[in-house]
């Protein structure tokens, strides 16, 4: 467990280093928070794998952090810092290796550790089509209903669609920001991201107070895939940073999932160079839940409508298929089509006109209405 003096140390360091920063990850398996931070602010020697002038611009970093101050300013906020060995930290993080979280800025009632033992990642585009923001919105709702803490990055797009999906289902969901947790982004996602506070989490490594940049958004995402047991993709196009997330949990051996869209459409352009590779492609919220979830979370079987000559024995559905579409036939050419006797076929024609399928007119035998029509189009 993490005690005062680890909590202030690491806290002081996510002020330092940038976040992913494996050199600091390294530092701190090898030597402990205590003596990192004593090095750079007690004037010791340098650590191993940076330059001077690195180490000169990590030093008037640290010169200039308040660690005191910063865990005062997220307590009045309601924020509490999570360090790895505390009951709250999920241990999954633990799989990066020394690009673990120096800790992380947690705002929110419910316990970490907990909600993220059963959650996934919905990431997509930001400026995502009204295809992928219902897609996002749906999958977020229906992860939710199934009992799914349902993580993504808040931002505009895809993001925010699975945010309120899962808001409006009554579920949980767990927003991880690129800047400090007090200060949310985008600007317009604030209402969103003060609810999101409110039913859920907000999460992020930076302290309070620090902006984003693009290099945070991309570090950000690793921790989106860690986190949770897979990560679904929501349109992306090649270069989105929804793919790093997708590559991030893949790397990691978490399940990696793709909703499809036009193959003429840009924005879905990477997520089906993912399901080319190693990625599964999902529908709906109980494909995901029955890839992800424990044994028996079985998606319904899928099925196309059932007509009701599928219901006949093979003789009596062989002598309907010998009927012509529109036009009344003899009995002989019926016999004839269907291969079988005109005795047979006079004794299924009769079984098949107490069904309905068929209908006499003179000497000839003519298909009914009801032969071709869906009885349920919705079963299966």
């Amino acid at each position: 467990m993490s005690g005062d003096g680890e909590r202030l140390h690491r806290a002081l360091l996510a002020r330092v280093v940038e976040p992913g920063d494996e050199v600091c990850g390294r530092w701190l398996r090898e030597c402990g928070a205590e003596e990192v931070v004593r090095r750079l602010t007690g004037g010791g020697r340098r650590l191993p794998g940076v330059t001077d002038v690195r180490w000169a611009g990590l030093r008037a970093r640290a010169e200039r952090a308040d660690p005191e101050q910063d865990l005062a300013v997220a307590r009045d906020s309601g924020t509490r810092f999570v360090c790895p060995g505390d009951p709250q930290w999920p241990a999954q993080l633990d799989d990066l290796g020394d690009a673990r979280p120096v800790g992380l800025w947690v705002r929110g009632l419910p316990s970490l550790r907990i909600w993220a033992l059963r959650s996934v990642a919905v990431v997509g585009a930001r400026a995502c089509t009204e295809y992928g923001a219902h897609m996002a919105s749906t999958l977020g709702a229906g992860l939710a209903e199934r009992g799914w803490v349902v993580v993504s990055g808040g931002a505009y797009g895809v993001d925010g669609a699975t945010h309120r999906g899962a808001l409006g289902a009554g579920g949980a969901t767990v927003a991880v920001l690129a800047c400090g947790v007090d200060r949310p982004y985008p600007r317009g996602h604030t209402q969103l991201i003060s609810r999101i506070a409110e039913q859920g989490l907000v999460i992020g490594e930076l302290p309070p107070g620090d902006h984003p940049t693009p290099s945070r958004f991309i570090l950000r995402n690793r921790v989106i895939a860690a986190l949770t047991r897979g990560t679904v993709v929501v349109e992306a196009a090649y270069r989105s940073g929804a793919l790093a997330t997708a590559r991030a949990a893949q790397r990691l051996g978490r399940f990696t999932m793709g909703v499809p869209g036009p193959a003429t459409s840009a924005l879905s352009a990477g997520v089906h160079e993912l399901l080319r590779g190693d990625a599964v492609l999902v529908t709906d919220a109980a494909e995901v839940a029955e890839l992800i979830g424990d044994m028996g979370e079985l998606a319904p079987a899928r099925r196309g409508p059932v007509l009701p000559r599928d219901l006949l024995d093979p003789e009596a559905a062989r002598v309907l298929a010998a009927l012509p579409a529109r036009d009344a036939a003899s009995r002989q050419e019926i016999a004839r089509d269907a291969g079988t006797t005109e005795d047979d076929v006079v004794a299924r024609l009769y079984e098949l006109r107490s069904l309905g399928f068929v209908e006499r007119h003179g000497d000839g035998w003519k298909l009914t209405r009801q032969a071709t029509l869906p009885i349920d189009r919705y079963r299966g």
